[in-house]
């Protein structure tokens, strides 16, 4: 149970229960007693997972609720059994009923998510105030104060998105009511969207800045963060379009009401408001209604010559957008929506309505709002994933403007290119020393021990050293990079780093100071050094202050990636680690070492030539001592003759 409750990733924290009774005996349920007992922290993994979580479905929730004014369309129930004629004009609404179940239960689904949310508020501590004077501040891990700060700040705007007033209005209120006809109901619900909309909306932005605050940013890659922005968009166009559909809607039956009324009062024909529903439809006084009325013609958006202005909603109309399938009619106002927002609203010709004009007002500032917000974010985060280009092409132009001033000849010219264009590809325009001096120095042990030391292995030197003395060299390894034809050290120059070879190839060559007829070259490859002047300087019990001089010429016959240690670096570990005092470790560097081995290889070759003449010195004397014999070796000469038995010294 103890480990059910100290789980880690969730960093539950504890607080006191006032009314315990130890005489208890039953085994109570764990979730009971991970609910009743636990208080998460804001800053944990799983509260910072929730608000993930719980931010898609607060945007999901967004887009489904618009969904409900796409309820009412012009034409009969059973429109898809009826042959539609092109004369032919529907004056009367319906609400797709299948339409309303599928929504309710996507609907249902988002709501219980917003329960769900208001529950981890009441178990989420909170940083009290009063401890916010240094560092993070202490944590308010008592329940009832938790609960009492939540009832009094955020609760009922919680609460107010969690309730299902769409569902409890469509199925509930509607049908109870006397007076249920498809205007009422699509006025009704549309309200109660709308005022649950704003709440929902609201809840975003304090989750954002919670998440950002937690972690630092909502999506961690660039690209994900611009579709963020760009979903945030399309969702405000979708909005807008299913908004200007039920308006579009309304608009509709206003004409028909209207006509309607003066219908009546001409005495012509008997109109009763009931006949715009197509509940009437089988009504044998509706029908004949219908075949008399004028109201089809007075209200057709086709008919230029018409009294009554559409406006803005008259393309809902022409082009049969509301008496179109779902699917049809929800792209192309979720086009309306998208193409009026990016505009402005300047394409729009509106007529003298009000509430025409006050919702083509209301676009023109939401788009602006949009543009300078979303877009805005949108374009950063684009950027950002070309930032480093960007840097890299502007330093790039600089150092060619530079290099033109100065006057470079062509082939130092190339070789600044080629070392530019071989950094970016290794580092991306990082700087990675000031990264890595900006963290902790334990973090920066672990990071450096982890980029170098399988690198380090590498080099057979290194194999023969303990690991204090490893974590310590990969601390202070710097990252070396030479492009082709650099010349890393020449001979009879100071050296001041030891170079230790990851990637590529470098030529050691020298002429021993310089002696006539001397040269000696080999080729260094991944796992070798080369500045083992520097270690030698560094392990001297008294050394001088200047550095020594190199006894090679270094040069690079590729690009070559290395790691360096300074010889500050080196004499710190010869007076800190004894390690490199012992006698294995420096036959181990002599052995590995080309400037011993070369020094070796001479000195062998030296003692040969010695002997060699001290050789033919001898020979030639005892020639002359004989004359005539001629003794390769201190052996006695064996001939044929002294085979038969003639025997001569």
């Amino acid at each position: 149970m103890n480990r059910l409750i100290h789980t880690p990733t969730a960093k539950f924290r504890r607080f006191r229960r006032h009314h315990q009774h130890p005489t208890s005996t039953a085994d109570p349920n764990p979730l009971q007693i991970l609910w009743r007992y636990q208080i998460l922290d804001p800053d944990s993994e799983i509260v910072t997972y929730w608000n993930h979580v719980f931010l898609l479905t607060s945007i999901i929730a967004l887009f489904i609720d618009p969904l409900y004014f796409y309820l009412p369309y012009v034409g009969p129930r059973n429109r898809d059994r009826i042959t539609f004629h092109s004369d032919y004009i529907y004056v009367c609404l319906s609400i797709d009923k299948q339409l309303a179940v599928l929504i309710t239960y996507f609907r249902s689904i988002a709501d219980m998510f917003f329960s769900l949310h208001i529950l981890m508020k009441f178990r989420t501590a909170f940083v009290a105030p009063s401890s916010r004077v240094f560092g993070r501040g202490e944590l308010v891990i008592d329940a009832k104060e938790i609960a009492m700060r939540y009832l009094k700040s955020d609760f009922l705007i919680d609460m107010a998105a969690a309730l299902p007033l769409p569902q409890i209005v469509i199925w509930l209120v509607i049908p109870a009511t006397r007076n249920n006809s498809t205007d009422h109901a699509n006025t009704t619900l549309s309200l109660m969207v709308l005022i649950q909309y704003i709440p929902r909306m609201f809840l975003i932005f304090p989750l954002h800045q919670r998440i950002v605050k937690s972690t630092g940013f909502v999506a961690k890659a660039a690209w994900a963060g611009a579709g963020y922005n760009l979903i945030l968009y399309m969702l405000a166009s979708h909005a807008l379009g299913a908004s200007w559909y039920t308006l579009s809607m309304g608009r509709q039956f206003y004409c028909w009401k209207s006509e309607c009324t003066k219908e009546n009062k001409a005495g012509i024909v008997g109109c009763i408001h009931s006949y715009l529903d197509c509940n009437s439809l089988g009504n044998p006084e509706r029908q004949f209604w219908r075949n008399v009325t004028d109201v089809p013609a007075n209200c057709d958006a086709r008919n230029n010559t018409l009294t009554f202005k559409y406006g803005i909603f008259a393309d809902a109309f022409i082009n049969d957008v509301a008496s179109s399938r779902f699917i049809e009619k929800f792209l192309y106002c979720l086009w309306w929506g998208l193409r009026n927002l990016s505009s402005y609203g300047q394409t729009l010709e509106t007529s003298t309505f009000m509430g025409e004009n006050v919702f083509c007002i209301l676009i023109c500032i939401i788009g602006l709002v949009l543009s300078a917000q979303l877009i805005g974010n949108m374009q950063t985060n684009l950027q950002s994933m070309t930032v480093r280009v960007e840097e890299w092409r502007i330093k790039r132009r600089d150092t060619e403007e530079w290099m033109r001033h100065r006057q470079l000849p062509p082939d130092l010219q190339e070789r600044v290119r080629r070392y530019v264009q071989h950094k970016w590809l290794a580092t991306r325009g990082v700087h990675e020393e000031s990264i890595l001096h900006s963290l902790p120095l334990d973090l920066r042990r672990e990071i450096q021990r982890h980029l170098s030391l399988a690198l380090v292995r590498r080099v057979p030197f290194f194999s023969q050293m303990d690991d204090q003395l490893l974590d310590a060299i990969c601390e202070r390894l710097v990252s070396s990079l030479s492009t082709e034809g650099t010349y890393i050290v020449r001979e009879g120059d100071p050296v001041n780093e030891m170079l230790f070879v990851i990637r590529g190839q470098l030529e050691s060559s020298t002429t021993n100071g310089g002696r006539s007829g001397f040269f000696n070259s080999i080729i260094l490859r991944p796992g070798d050094f080369c500045g083992e002047e520097l270690l030698t300087w560094a392990l001297m019990p008294k050394s001088s202050a200047n550095l020594p001089s190199s006894t090679r010429t270094v040069k690079a016959l590729s690009e070559v990636e290395a790691f360096a240690l300074e010889a500050k670096d080196l004499k710190f570990f010869a007076h800190q680690f004894k390690r490199l005092q012992s006698k294995q470790l420096q036959h181990a560097f002599r052995y590995y070492s080309h400037q011993w081995r070369t020094w070796a290889a001479c000195l062998m070759q030296s003692v040969w030539r010695r002997y060699k003449k001290r050789k033919m010195t001898k020979e030639l004397a005892l020639r002359n001592s004989i004359g005539y014999i001629h003794i390769p070796e201190r052996e006695y000469y064996y001939s044929d003759d002294q085979a038969e038995g003639d025997y001569e010294e």
